[in-house]
């Protein structure tokens, strides 16, 4: 292999100025001591910043207990179902109440087999080492997915509550049973293409397929136990703790009767500063989806102001707001705060610690990890947020019982997505909405919500 042309090599006369660089300032030694026996955080951390992060908000809607995605990438149908289940638990004054999250998680991976079945049938004209069909290949099945994701599988297949099909050990560990599947379905994917390259007709690919997800279904059944076809949905007033019960509903008509037709009233609306999205302009994602029948995943570009604006509407109506951000900058998981100002690496580290967003995008430094819900937020005297609430599903034995905090500067930074319903939006931005979107690759950042795993 040719090596790389021009490069130059690190000279003994450059370390030795590095080294001279180094002892010139007592202070360096003093951080090489106080580092050697605390956190690189630690020593970067600024008390006089952190302290402004009280648990108090000028907005703050009550919200049910904190629920628990374990070990497992589920976090955004978490909070998907999280946003959902205040409908039910107003409607009936609940105290605790949660939908099924594994109900939703095995639909969407029996669906996710599909897509990525169907995904290696339309690209097995390409060879092996190109790049798409290596992303389809490697990625395999996750546990991520995106908003739209999930309105697809409710929509196809209802909502059943907690109790109707609880948590087993596999969707709440999903590590080993997603290595399985994975391997299953890089050996059915040798399988399809050489079927396909040999000219084997589309029944008999199709018939092929449909053994396959027959296979798959049964392993599913096995790991997260079969779906309920009906179940009864019984509750109990928190105040007259008067019982109520109705018996032998369908998921569908569960969704339906005490949801309602929501999911077409909400847009995904992102944040991304760089130069290959222009704002004003709708985007989708290649090869991102689990339902093929459903709608493709949407988002609809805004400047950062807009985002903000949007979701404090909603939230000044009373209603949270389903949202996904970069959770691995800045935080402190025991406290449950996230703020990029309670850490000042560049004085500790004597150097320039900035990144734009738009460069920590196209330089993947950042992008959405885990989705969340906005509950509450704090406003100043000129209605900025200064503080904003958040739902999280990671139980509740840190934060404030399993709720976080996050920072207004921290929100600019690291928020790319929030969910909000339509009716918040401008005239201009709704006229957005029925451009053709601009397809994304498959590995743009802005698919990156749907890599958990």
């Amino acid at each position: 292999m040719e090596t790389m042309k021009n490069a130059s090599p690190v000279s003994f006369s450059d370390l030795a100025e590095f080294e001279t660089a180094y002892h010139s300032k007592r202070y360096y030694a003093a951080m090489t001591h106080s580092v050697s026996k605390a956190s690189v955080a630690d020593a970067a951390f600024c008390p006089e910043n952190a302290y402004r992060m009280r648990k108090i908000y000028s907005i703050d809607i009550p919200t049910l207990p904190a629920a628990n995605q374990k070990a497992s990438g589920r976090c955004w149908l978490f909070a998907a179902l999280n946003v959902m289940r205040e409908i039910i638990a107003k409607k009936y004054n609940l105290e605790k109440f949660e939908i099924s999250q594994n109900y939703i998680a095995f639909w969407d991976k029996f669906e996710k087999i599909n897509y990525f079945l169907e995904s290696i049938i339309d690209t097995a004209d390409l060879p092996a080492d190109d790049r798409t069909v290596s992303w389809i290949v490697s990625t395999g099945i996750q546990d991520g997915g995106q908003w739209d994701m999930m309105a697809a599988l409710v929509r196809k297949y209802g909502l059943v509550t907690k109790d109707a099909m609880p948590e087993t050990f596999q969707s709440s560990n999903t590590g080993a049973m997603n290595a399985m599947l994975n391997t299953k379905l890089r050996a059915y994917t040798a399988a399809l293409r050489s079927m396909i390259r040999s000219g084997a007709s589309a029944k008999a690919v199709s018939a092929e397929k449909n053994r396959i997800l027959s296979e798959m279904y049964r392993i599913l059944c096995i790991c997260f136990g079969e779906p309920p076809k009906t179940f009864d949905f019984e509750y109990k007033n928190k105040d007259t703790l008067e019982y109520g019960v109705i018996r032998g509903i369908t998921p569908k008509e569960f969704y339906e009767k005490y949801i309602g037709f929501i999911l077409d009233d909400y847009i995904s609306i992102i944040n991304a500063p760089t130069t290959d999205k222009p704002f004003g302009k709708t985007y989708t994602v290649k090869y991102l989806g689990n339902v093929v029948e459903g709608s493709p995943v949407l988002y609809l570009n805004v400047e950062m102001d807009e985002l903000v604006s949007l979701v404090i509407k909603q939230l000044k109506d009373k209603e949270v707001v389903w949202f996904g951000s970069d959770v691995g900058k800045f935080g402190n998981r025991a406290e449950g705060i996230w703020d990029d100002q309670s850490y000042d690496y560049g004085s500790a580290f004597d150097m320039d610690y900035g990144i734009s967003k738009s460069d920590a995008l196209d330089y993947r430094d950042s992008c959405m990890n885990h989705a969340m819900v906005i509950t509450g937020v704090n406003l100043d005297e000129n209605d900025n947020p200064t503080r904003w609430k958040i739902e999280n599903s990671w139980g509740d034995q840190n934060g404030d019982e399993g709720y976080y905090m996050m920072s207004g500067t921290w929100f600019d930074r690291f928020v790319y997505q929030a969910v909000v319903n339509k009716k918040y939006l401008s005239a201009e931005q709704l006229a957005m909405l029925e451009q053709k979107p601009i397809e994304l690759n498959p590995w743009d950042p802005m698919g990156s919500l749907a890599l958990s795993d």
